[in-house]
């Protein structure tokens, strides 16, 4: 419960790698847990079981379920008696005498010189049974689930941890990225004097009288070039995603998709950009911006 209270207080975002162990010992049993937690576009869950848990498979994956939202999670159990006679095994003789006779038959059939062996007969799961009464055995139950609760604590506790070194990242990386985008505005701004020079001088040089020139052409041109230039909305655009991906960088939830999609959109007013601008300098910004966004599309494989 520490260690949940923890995360919530001083984390915010997850990674989707982890790794967590728990072990709960109580008379002559021993139930141990171990967690591990990989990428995945889902949540993925994969347990191993010992013969006696096997009828909690379904209760394993829902508590797992219950603290992660996304990644490919392997759950490895098992329980000890510290006395072997304690093991909740018997031998079904009637289904092994069963057995032997039919591969006895079988061997005569196909006129098969080896001898039906013991080690012929473990194949079929049915000779040694579990006994009943210790499937729905509850106190071994609540050993096991303590063991998981403890292994999946420490598995979050792994996950939040690095998914804050990638917060800290993530931050960063957007902060570079407002940063282009001020210089881009700016710089965008500063060219559309230049550019309403450069259209007057090229009008000039087409027309051999400068008195022709009809001032309300060229204020028409001049608009339409302004319009074609001007990046102003998409950088606002852009300054709004930044901000809803620092919220979502805030966030206690699971927010690797929405980041994702905020990012795509992100790229999308980059492109824009890109092909609105005729300058050099504008379109290395743009660049430079492309480039953190791939950065953090990478990083964003691993949030959950």
């Amino acid at each position: 419960m520490g260690i949940f209270l923890i995360i919530g207080k001083f984390y915010m975002i997850s990674s989707m790698t982890g790794f967590g162990r728990g072990e709960v010992a109580e008379g002559r049993i021993t139930a141990t847990a171990e967690v591990r937690s990989v990428n995945s576009r889902y949540l993925e869950v994969a347990s191993r079981l010992p013969r006696t848990m096997t009828l909690r498979e379904s209760e394993v994956k829902e508590l797992i379920r219950s603290k992660f939202a996304r990644g490919k999670i392997n759950v490895a159990i098992s329980v000890m008696h510290e006395n072997d006679n304690e093991v909740p095994l018997k031998i079904n003789t009637a289904a092994a005498k069963t057995y032997y006779k039919l591969l006895t038959n079988l061997r005569k059939s196909v006129k098969i010189q080896e001898k039906v062996t013991l080690d012929h007969l473990l194949h079929f799961p049915e000779v040694i049974e579990i006994n009943e009464f210790e499937r729905g055995d509850e106190k071994e139950w609540q050993l096991v689930k303590k063991a998981l609760n403890l292994a999946l604590a420490e598995a979050a506790l792994m996950r939040q941890l690095e998914g804050d070194e990638l917060r800290k990242d993530l931050y960063h990386r957007i902060e570079l990225i407002d940063k282009k985008v001020d210089e881009i505005e700016l710089l965008a701004k500063k060219r559309l004097p230049e550019e309403r020079i450069k259209l007057e001088e090229r009008i000039k040089d087409l027309l051999s009288d400068p008195a022709v020139l009809d001032s309300k052409r060229l204020e028409l041109e001049f608009a339409l070039m302004v319009d074609k230039l001007d990046v102003t909305e998409e950088c606002v655009r852009f300054r709004s995603h930044n901000k809803f991906f620092y919220k979502a960088l805030e966030n206690d939830e699971a927010v690797g998709r929405k980041l994702n999609f905020l990012v795509q959109e992100m790229n999308r007013e980059a492109n824009t950009i890109g092909s609105k601008t005729n300058s050099a300098e504008i379109a290395h910004h743009v660049v430079a911006i492309k480039e953190e966004l791939e950065k953090i599309r990478e990083q964003l494989q691993n949030i959950e």
